[in-house]
């Protein structure tokens, strides 16, 4: 095993067992929270689940709102998201979430302090805690986790993308299987286990196009462009919150000349990152991903139920 992976996984461990021993101990806030997180580092669908629950709870007129820390922000402590505003000040994800969702988005990198906050402001409401499953300083009420097939053979950062070992699963209340993953792969025994799909919804994809993105897994997006017989005519690919220089879009508009592309194809959190650039690389698709819940209904109700319950015997 790598010596720095080992390292890190006695860290972890060491630090969950305080927090399960009660010697740290997470603060509660007066509204419930549903936790939204995975094991790796990027890619397993966390803000598309994030919002897919989010419509969720909006079709059954729930008052909600989003607690994340607002990664690759340049702005420090707690505020709520402008939908208008930028990623350098609210982060990429947070901005897309505001935007697709329309309720309160609130960034902090202390959770609880973010949700002491938004209560202020907004009165009790549910809380949707973004890439949650690590930050255990804040009290959760159902803690959700999503897995991908590259996780059950995966190993520790930095050795490999795992923020957490497999077992620590059974912290657990709902593991959901992306990807295609199997069950049989996890330590899912006592858990709830839910199947979600993620797709992309492409539309008005010019011919020949120069496919671009700066996410964490870049080839299932080609991928998934290729199933909805999209062929690109050249790639570019970029780190995980990526933002675009002038130097970037020169280096694109002159690939796409090279490649003789009609045009552009990225992601919706790439169209962020592009800010006052997105013109320049016109035409350009932006395709959404989106994720599918198998039996959505009966999650959501079961949910709830957990909740419910959890409370009353508090």
């Amino acid at each position: 095993m790598n010596p720095l992976a080992s390292i890190f996984g006695t860290a972890v461990r060491g630090r969950n067992a305080l927090y399960d021993r009660g010697m740290f101990r997470a603060r509660a806030l007066n509204g419930p929270v549903i936790s939204v997180g995975n094991l790796s580092v990027g890619g397993s669908g966390k803000t598309p689940f994030v919002l897919l629950l989010g419509e969720l709870l909006k079709a059954r007129q729930f008052k909600f709102d989003v607690l994340s820390r607002g990664y690759g922000r340049k702005s420090r402590g707690v505020a709520i998201v402008d939908p208008g505003g930028s990623p350098a000040e609210f982060g990429d994800e947070p901005l897309l979430m505001a935007r697709r969702l329309q309720v309160p988005v609130i960034v902090g990198e202390d959770r609880y302090a973010a949700g002491i906050f938004a209560e202020a402001k907004f009165g009790p409401a549910l809380h949707l805690l973004d890439d949650g499953f690590q930050h255990r300083a804040l009290a959760r009420d159902f803690d959700i986790v999503l897995v991908t097939p590259e996780d059950a053979r995966d190993r520790l950062v930095p050795a490999g993308r795992l923020r957490e070992p497999l077992i620590s699963l059974r912290r657990a209340d709902a593991v959901v299987l992306t990807g295609g993953s199997s069950p049989e792969h996890f330590p899912v025994d006592g858990k709830l286990v839910w199947r979600a799909r993620r797709g992309i919804s492409p539309a008005n994809v010019p011919s020949r196009p120069v496919v671009f993105c700066g996410i964490a897994r870049p080839q299932n997006f080609l991928s998934q462009l290729r199933t909805a017989a999209i062929e690109p005519v050249a790639e570019a690919f970029f780190r995980d919150h990526h933002a675009y220089s002038e130097r970037d879009i020169l280096d694109l508009q002159q690939l796409r000349q090279k490649s003789e592309g009609g045009g552009f194809v990225t992601t919706e959190k790439d169209a962020i990152n592009l800010g006052r650039y997105l013109d320049a690389l016109q035409p350009l698709a932006v395709v959404p991903v989106k994720m599918e819940l198998v039996d959505a209904a009966n999650a959501v109700d079961t949910i709830l139920r957990v909740i419910a319950e959890r409370k009353h015997r508090a």
